[in-house]
């Protein structure tokens, strides 16, 4: 399960799944325990996987020891989760956004060109490669930890930045941090200086989270969700050898959420299925599998970060920060809020907007929900600004990475 070997303690792959378990309610315990990190709604791997990298920091300063991790079954966990986001992506949903929805995902398209642009950018100031930009781009920020810790390993062995997961995660966490402190500032300036009020009086809807957790689970929809993921991923292996053989190079777990998507939107609910079901779309089972298989894989890529590779770089990466964040302010007090009708509802999209710039879509909701609770619901927030977070954003990433580090890595 571990050894030691040459200044080593190498940690096999069940050990490591266990201790990311651990590591997972360490960090409900925390986040619970401690208000500051419920208030920023950092996520609980991130709280429990940060503890423990920093503890292995620790002793390796203290004592010269690395600690390293087997993460063969980590990435299967990132390949399960982005097939639930495959699977769980309807294009009919395109429809209920309507023009705002299309406003707002044109102006987040052309924000993550200037986002990676920014990153790339300072990079060369510094006189490091594109590549480490594009970590403190949109493979970190609009991306998230699991697009970063996704992407990082491809980075480090094709352009030699040999601490991409660490620069990743570090960008993904301090973006997370400045997401969660400036959405609902910005509202709440832009509703005092316009004097804005919603146009009607109605009830909070913060999505579907809470109808999906009344709803019960056996071990058939379990079993049922499990059957279609693995049957996405299957397509998702023939998809990534035709790419192959098409010359480009993409991970698999890009494939199979294209393969999700594919089967997802083609294949009629009312197909015939072995298990006599519909095809799980958006089930309390595929939600949960998908929560399981991120939070797992977070809390594993966490800890296992080699934090003392990061030093030589800190002033890369806070500059880099700092661009991002005066840019992602900017964009979105003169640029997003004109542009979805400088009205209330503007408003609380820009408080999301700022969630996603920097941050990730739990984040987008936690301050539009702050936003809405104080000043008054608006339903087409919640509509455009997930869809955009949680759907649009990994499909164009998944296309605009690989064409940056192609083109400035």
């Amino acid at each position: 399960m571990f050894e030691f070997e040459d200044g080593t303690l190498q940690i096999g792959a069940f050990l490591a799944v266990t201790l990311g378990i651990v590591v997972l309610f360490v960090g409900k315990r925390l986040n619970d325990a401690i208000g500051f990190l419920r208030e920023f709604s950092i996520p609980e791997p991130v709280t429990g996987g940060l503890l423990l990298s920093v503890l292995f920091g620790l002793l390796y300063a203290a004592s010269g020891v690395a600690v390293e991790f087997d993460l063969e079954a980590r990435d299967l966990l990132l390949v399960y989760f982005f097939t639930t986001i495959g699977i769980n992506a309807s294009l009919v949903d395109l429809k209920a956004g309507g023009k705002p929805l299309v406003i707002l995902l044109s102006i987040t398209i052309a924000y993550m060109f200037v986002q990676n642009l920014t990153g790339i950018s300072v990079a060369t100031l510094f006189d490091l490669p594109g590549a480490v930009g594009m970590l403190g781009g949109t493979v970190s920020l609009i991306g998230g930890h699991g697009t970063a810790i996704a992407w990082a390993p491809q980075i480090a062995q094709d352009f030699g930045v040999a601490n991409a997961m660490e620069i990743g995660i570090a960008c993904a966490t301090f973006g997370l941090i400045l997401a969660s402190l400036m959405g609902g500032p910005i509202a709440k300036f832009l509703i005092k200086r316009y004097d804005l009020k919603p146009a009607h009086q109605e009830a909070q809807d913060v999505g579907m989270t809470e109808e999906q957790d009344k709803r019960g689970i056996n071990h058939l929809d379990f079993l049922d969700a499990i059957l279609a993921i693995h049957v996405s991923i299957l397509l998702g292996l023939v998809l990534n050898e035709l790419v192959a053989d098409m010359g480009l190079k993409l991970p698999m777990f890009v494939t199979c959420l294209f393969a999700g998507i594919i089967l997802t939107n083609l294949v009629p609910k009312s197909f015939p299925r072995i298990s006599g079901r519909e095809w799980p779309t958006r089930t309390p089972a595929m939600a949960l599998i998908a929560e399981i298989a991120l939070g797992t894989f977070l809390a594993m890529s966490l800890m296992s970060m080699q934090l003392w590779t990061l030093i030589d770089l800190a002033m890369p990466i806070f500059t880099i920060l700092a661009a991002q964040f005066a840019i992602a302010v900017a964009v979105t007090i003169f640029v997003v809020f004109r542009a979805m009708g400088s009205n209330y509802d503007a408003a609380v999209v820009c408080s999301g907007f700022g969630g996603i710039s920097l941050g990730s879509t739990p984040t987008a909701m936690a301050n539009m929900s702050a936003v809405a609770n104080r000043y008054g619901a608006s339903h087409l927030a919640f509509i455009i600004v997930p869809l955009v977070a949680a759907f649009f954003i990994d499909l164009v990433n998944a296309l605009l990475i690989p064409f940056f580090l192609t083109n400035f890595g």
